[in-house]
């Protein structure tokens, strides 16, 4: 097993997101999963990668109760960083549109954070990628609201699908970042564990 430093501790990933449940499981981590349904507001005066970066910390706080030297807990939260503000999840179609016309042939980055504890441990991911959008069509769009989910995405898409198939020119950085979990840098930590 890779994973033998993990065999006597419970995972614990405190999120229902089915993008970072699936990234996990890909790395061959046996895990639970926890959620609650969080005041995600975060101080005005945060820019970037500190929004998402206090709200990780923000759901680690919560579930502190759960942390012991046999457990480790991984909270994580992600923005898209666009004009000096952060898009996060749209409330309606409409905004959905709204920010997917605004990302349209423009450049943005996506931050993740991700907390991680075990017992009195704790390390922070910060990680960064930016985003190369080619000009989107207003059918394209149209189409990716009507079929896809961006309701429940920051900035109102998915790398991993439709809009990330026809919209997205160049990466620089991590995919899975831009996905909600930068793999790459949560392996490097859990190896620590």
């Amino acid at each position: 097993m890779i994973w033998n430093n993990l065999r006597d501790k419970k995972v614990i990933l405190a999120s229902q997101s089915p993008r970072r449940i699936e990234l996990l499981k890909g790395m061959g981590i046996e895990f639970e999963t926890c959620s609650a349904d969080l005041d995600e507001h975060f101080p005005e005066e945060l820019l970037g990668p500190a929004i998402p970066e206090y709200l990780a910390q923000v759901k680690g706080a919560y579930f502190q109760h759960l942390v012991n030297h046999k457990t480790v807990l991984i909270t994580a939260d992600t923005i898209v960083w666009f004009g000096e503000m952060a898009l996060n999840k749209p409330r309606n179609p409409e905004e959905a549109f709204n920010m997917l016309s605004a990302l349209s042939g423009q450049t943005h980055q996506v931050f993740t954070a991700v907390f991680i504890q075990n017992g009195e441990r704790q390390w922070r991911i910060i990680d960064e990628t930016k985003v190369h959008f080619k000009r989107l069509e207003v059918a394209e769009i149209e189409y990716y609201i009507q079929h896809y989910s961006p309701l429940d995405k920051a900035g109102s898409y998915g790398v991993q699908d439709y809009i990330g198939y026809i919209g997205i020119e160049k990466l620089e950085g991590s995919y899975y970042n831009v996905m909600g979990f930068p793999t790459h840098k949560v392996h490097e930590i859990l190896k620590l564990i």
